[in-house]
Parts: C-alpha cells; sequence; structure tokens
C-alpha cells in the first residue's frame, strides 16, 4: 500500500490554502522556486480574471524539506491568498457579532445549491468558498513536487488544449511544448489559438463563459505501473478520477477514447513493434491509440488523457435563478470571474496526472529514499524484455 496520500485545506477568500503531501521519498531536491514555475503557469492563459495577477502564488514550505532536500516526512506548504486584507471580516474565523451578508443566489451549475442542502446552510458562501477553483493552486503546488520526482526516472509530464468552444486544435502527434507555453490559450495550433483568444473576447463582452477540451502527455512512463487486478487499482480508472475531480470537468478520455468506440477493432488496437524497431526502448507499438495503458498497467508509450471542461457557472450577466432563503426569482449571485480557465485546467491535469503516476511509480518501486527507489527502478528495467532472451 503506498504512502503517497495528499490533503488540501483551506478557502478561496481566507488567509491561504494548505498542501500536506506525505510519502514523497528523502533525499529529493526541490526548491520554492521550482514550484513557482507551476503556479504562475496556472494563473495564466487568455480569459483569466484580474484576481490572476493580484494574487501571483508562491508556496511556502513550512515542513518537510531541508537545505533544499525532502526529508521523507510529509510535506507542508502554505500558499497566501493576497485578497486576505479585504476579506477579514467577511471570512473571520472568530465568531461574528451581529449578522453576516449572507449570499443567498443561487448560481446554476456551482455547488451553491447541493452544498446548502447537504450541510444544512443557509449561507451559500460557505459552499461556494470550498467549492471555488481556487483550490487548485494547492494541488498544482503538490503536483510540482510530484512533477520534480518523476523528472528523475525520466517522466515528463505537459498539456495543451485541444478546444475552446466549438474550435478545435488540429495537432498530429506530440504537440511542439514550447509552441504550447508561447501562446496565450496554450494551444500548439497557432490558427486555432487565434480563433480561440477572439471567441474569448466575443464571450466576455456577452458577459458569458466558454469552455473546452485539454490534453496531458506523459512521456517516458515505464511498462508496468497501475495494476489489472482489482478495479480500483487500475491507473486508467485512477488518472480519469483525478483528471474528473478538477472543477468544471464533465468528461474524461484516455487516448484515442470515443473516437475508437466508434470504428472496429482492427483499427483501434496498437499494433506491436517487433525489437529491431524499438527505437532504444522495449515493446513499441506502431500507434498509440490505447493512450499508454492496457488492462489498467501502463505499456511504455505516452500516457496520454483527455479532459472536458464544461463553461464557468458564474457569469457577469447572470442567469435566472431562485433566492436560497424566499424561493424568490432572481438573478444568480456574481463574483468577480474568469471568462474561460481550459489554459489553466491543463496545468491542473498535468498536476493531478504527476501525482497519480508518482503514487504508481511509488508503489511499484518503494524505497524510503530516492537513492532506494532508484535501485529498485534500474533492477526492474533490467528484467523488461523478451523473455527469452
Amino acid at each position: 500500500m503506498s504512502g503517497l496520500r495528499l490533503l488540501t485545506g483551506g478557502e478561496s477568500h481566507g488567509k491561504g490554502l494548505l498542501a500536506l503531501l506525505e510519502g514523497i521519498p528523502a533525499g529529493l531536491e526541490i526548491t520554492e522556486d521550482f514550484i513557482a514555475l507551476d503556479l504562475r503557469r496556472r494563473q495564466g492563459g487568455y480569459g483569466r480574471s484580474r484576481r490572476q495577477q493580484i494574487e501571483q502564488d508562491r508556496a511556502e514550505f513550512i515542513g518537510g524539506v531541508r537545505h533544499g532536500r525532502t526529508l521523507g516526512s510529509p510535506i507542508a506548504m502554505l500558499i497566501a491568498n493576497r485578497v486576505w486584507e479585504d476579506w477579514q471580516e467577511v471570512m473571520q474565523v472568530a465568531p461574528y457579532e451581529g449578522e453576516p451578508k449572507k449570499v443567498t443566489r443561487l448560481r446554476p451549475g456551482h455547488a451553491d445549491l447541493a452544498g446548502a442542502m447537504k450541510y444544512g446552510f443557509d449561507d451559500v458562501r460557505n459552499v461556494l468558498e470550498r467549492a471555488s477553483a481556487r483550490e487548485t493552486a494547492a494541488r498544482v503546488a503538490v503536483g510540482a513536487v510530484c512533477r520534480r520526482l518523476l523528472e528523475e526516472f525520466g517522466i515528463v509530464v505537459h498539456s495543451h488544449t485541444t478546444g475552446i468552444s466549438d474550435i478545435c486544435a488540429r495537432v498530429e502527434g506530440e504537440p511542439d511544448w514550447e509552441a504550447v507555453e508561447e501562446s496565450p490559450v496554450r494551444c500548439a495550433d497557432a490558427e486555432a489559438g487565434e480563433r480561440m483568444v477572439r471567441a474569448i473576447e466575443a464571450a466576455q463582452e456577452a458577459g458569458d463563459t466558454l469552455g473546452g477540451t485539454f490534453e496531458m502527455w506523459a512521456t517516458g512512463v515505464p511498462i508496468g505501473l497501475g495494476s489489472h487486478i482489482q478495479w480500483d487499482r487500475k491507473l486508467d480508472g485512477q488518472l480519469a478520477q483525478a483528471v474528473m475531480s478538477i472543477h468544471a470537468c464533465k468528461g474524461v478520455e484516455i487516448g484515442r477514447g470515443f473516437a475508437v468506440a466508434a470504428g472496429p477493432g482492427s483499427q483501434a488496437h496498437d499494433v506491436i513493434l517487433p525489437p529491431e524497431q524499438w527505437d532504444g526502448r522495449p515493446w513499441r507499438r506502431a500507434t498509440n491509440h490505447a493512450g499508454g495503458l492496457e488492462g489498467g498497467i501502463t505499456n511504455g508509450e505516452p500516457v496520454v488523457v483527455r479532459g472536458a471542461l464544461k463553461p464557468i457557472s458564474t457569469l457577469s450577466k447572470p442567469l435566472p435563478s431562485v433566492d436560497l432563503h424566499t424561493g424568490e426569482v432572481i438573478q444568480a449571485h456574481y463574483e468577480r470571474s474568469d471568462v474561460c480557465t481550459v489554459p489553466a485546467a491543463g496545468v491542473v491535469g498535468e498536476a493531478m496526472v504527476a501525482i497519480v503516476l508518482a503514487r504508481a511509480l511509488l508503489e511499484k518501486f518503494g524505497g524510503d529514499s530516492l537513492d532506494e527507489t532508484r535501485r529498485n527502478y534500474k533492477a526492474y528495467q533490467k528484467t523488461i524484455g523478451p523473455r527469452g532472451k
């Protein structure tokens, strides 16, 4: 049973966000500057709100790291909310004197109504603060630590925007990752990216929001992570759950997913190539329709996971709704919000894929120290190949 465990805490307008990651081996080099790179990428992308310029997120280590290396103990991080000064009264921890101003205007598509009913709240702020995608900053910080671990084993995780609204990128094979990072919408197809920007501008002008699709690639993943033994140990299932847990994500597919479901088996499966075509890595395939996973186990090809993000539910021109207290027909609640978060969702998706792969790698190769994990990994690599050789 892997010891890699993650918890996050904190509210959108509270003092800050907390992240606790347990199970990373001792001896991994990691710095706050390394994590800051991914936090900055999460805040980018065309269509984000002004809060992303206000926050300038940075994770501070408060445990588990000494002199730039992990200790093997839980890694604790704090991300301060820069807006806290303006929200101290609204979000104070101490008992409130008098009657606080309550949010009762329910937003269709948000956790407002379901959360208020589940927990018995008469103030939707008690739900929306934690249901906010602000929480993903803590996940990205943890994901950066896991990314750093994966790098030690030659595993690299990227993401790109494959669609915004009805505009789809045309990309064959692995995208140009430099082009992705230079694009304001993180799209490798420059022409499609320009149309995506115009669509976001039009939506903003109309007081509307846009969704889309984003795709993660993990390259260098060895054969054998995950398991076919039990349903909850299948790695594709774990990846799907992790990506689906991203706020506003309503669909996940592995590899060509729904596309292969529409065709015959002769075009769905990845032919295994002979050794002379392996190009330095064992057991190569002619295609990667399966997205690097067969039977819940990685097969050595890039792990490819795609998520579908619905349009954000907080609109500057609110939808009609109902008041939580009176049942009166009103306009839904509005707080400053993004128009489109698909580019940022890809960065969050990278974090979730990195977390799942790091957990699977440690389950397979174990080790209390990084050196021990490396030895286990190298020993396993020597066993991979045709059984007669």
